[in-house]
Formats: C-alpha cells, sequence, structure tokens
C-alpha cells in the first residue's frame, strides 16, 4: 500500500542525507571519530524533545473516541483501515489555523487536526486530510521528520545552512505529493481532494462556483517570481502545483488499480 510514493521522493531523500552528512562532518569536528558521536547526540535530543512535544498534545488536546467523536472516530478508523499506516493516535487541538499535522519519534505517532478543519470540511474533505497524514505516518516521513529535524539544527556557516535547508525542503515537499496521494486514496473522490486542499489555503469554500473561483485564485500564485522563489525555502509546494498534481496521478493506472484494492 505504500506504492503511492511519489517517484522521486528516495532519490532526494538519498541527495538529501548525503548534503546533510558532508555538512555534519564539516561541521561538527575535526576527526571523523566524532560524527557518531555528533549524530547519536541529535538522536538523543530529537527524541527529548519528540516526548516533550507529545506531552503538550496530550494535555492540551482531545483525543479523538468512540464515546466522544463517534463520527470523527468512524473516518479515521476508515483511514487507517485503508492505508495501514501502524499505531497512530487522532488528537484534536483548538487553533484559529486551518491546519493538520502529524507528529513523533516513536509509536504511537500523532495525528493533530486543528478544531477549524472540523468545522469547515465534510466527511470526504476530512478524510482527505486524515489519509494525507496517515500518508506521511505510512511512508516513514514523521520519525524522518523529527530526526532530519535535529540534524538540520547543527551550526553551520551561512552557506551551508543555505544548502541545508534547500535539500530538507526539497524533500519535504516531494513528502506532501506522496501524502495528497495517500489523502485521495483514503477519500476517494478527486473533487473533494481538491476542495480540501483549496480550503487550507483560501477557507471555508461551500459550493463548487466558490471552487472555481478558488483554483482561479490559486492559479495566479504560481505566476510571480517571489512565489515560485518562496516555493524552494518552503515545506510544501504550491497548493495550485498540489493539485495539478493530484490530478494527473487520478489518471494514471497505478491509481486506478490501488483504488480498486483498497475499496
Amino acid at each position: 500500500m505504500t506504492s503511492y510514493r511519489y517517484p522521486s521522493e528516495h532519490l532526494i531523500l538519498l541527495a538529501t542525507v548525503f548534503v546533510i552528512s558532508v555538512l555534519v562532518a564539516i561541521s561538527s569536528a575535526p576527526t571523523v571519530c566524532a560524527i557518531p558521536l555528533v549524530a547519536l547526540l541529535f538522536i538523543v535530543v530529537s527524541y527529548q524533545l519528540s516526548k516533550s512535544q507529545l506531552r503538550q498534545i496530550v494535555q492540551s488536546g482531545a483525543p479523538v473516541s468512540w464515546d466522544h467523536t463517534p463520527e470523527l472516530a468512524k473516518l479515521a478508523q476508515g483511514c487507517v483501515q485503508k492505508l495501514r499506516p501502524g499505531q497512530v493516535q487522532f488528537f484534536i487541538l483548538q487553533s484559529r489555523q486551518l491546519n493538520a499535522f502529524t507528529f513523533g519519534f516513536s509509536n504511537p505517532k500523532m495525528v493533530v487536526l486543528y478544531s477549524p478543519v472540523l468545522d469547515v470540511m465534510d466527511a470526504d474533505e476530512l478524510k482527505f486530510v486524515m489519509g494525507h497524514e496517515l500518508g506521511h505516518v505510512a511512508l516513514g516521513h514523521t520519525w524522518l521528520n523529527t530526526l532530519l529535524g535535529g540534524v538540520a539544527g547543527v551550526p553551520t556557516s551561512f552557506a551551508g545552512a543555505a544548502i541545508l535547508t534547500l535539500a530538507f525542503r526539497w524533500w519535504n515537499r516531494a513528502c506532501e505529493y506522496s501524502a495528497d496521494r495517500a489523502g485521495l486514496l483514503a477519500c476517494g473522490s478527486l473533487n473533494k481532494a481538491i476542495s480540501a486542499l483549496a480550503q487550507l489555503e483560501i477557507g471555508d469554500i461551500n459550493t463548487q462556483a466558490e471552487l472555481q473561483r478558488a483554483l482561479l485564485l490559486l492559479e495566479t500564485e504560481d505566476k510571480p517570481i517571489e512565489n515560485v522563489l518562496g516555493e524552494t525555502l518552503s515545506t510544501h509546494p504550491l497548493i495550485i502545483k498540489r493539485i495539478k498534481e493530484l490530478r494527473q496521478w487520478a489518471q494514471s493506472s497505478q491509481y486506478q488499480r490501488l483504488a480498486s484494492s483498497s475499496a
């Protein structure tokens, strides 16, 4: 079920790890012997930060459960059964942001939904959002992001930091394409996947006419040079690029085969 992975994601990850390894080797110590110690330090620090953030989520969030949120729990269970990501827990956090994220260095991984997502999205759009996050878990992005995020904090020269950021962001953007595919498999509707993506950027959309206007607006964001340059420093591709990529994949024989097998 992980064959939906974006084709160049592994290659980009290998390039990212290579760049990170070179920069760590240059920046950490004059001797090769110190490199394993530096790597171990980052793993320990990342793990401890993960535990601290996990406690904050548990303390401030509300778990998705059959007792308190049965409809959402049913949607979540359906997505888990389709994508089989392993051990996960869903939480709801109060926020003004229209977003979601996945988190965790060890099992169970956390899928966190910001409360406005529940207010503006219907069941199929929610399945896309949850499936997207479960895709990150199933494909190993969650723990790798935590680990590589710690490594990315290694002190470097300005030039080294710029190279490190660009390499890491490149992989992040490839991961988003992969996770979008998981979201489409979870919800089973290209139109709902597109409307969910558009709402994450634009806000509440209730009609097909509003969706078309939103897509026209998103299309214009792909043209200004400042937006294109800004994307290179972002962890996410432009929304309109994600929509175009998802449309193309939805026409592929791979999607048809996976959608049939997970139905």
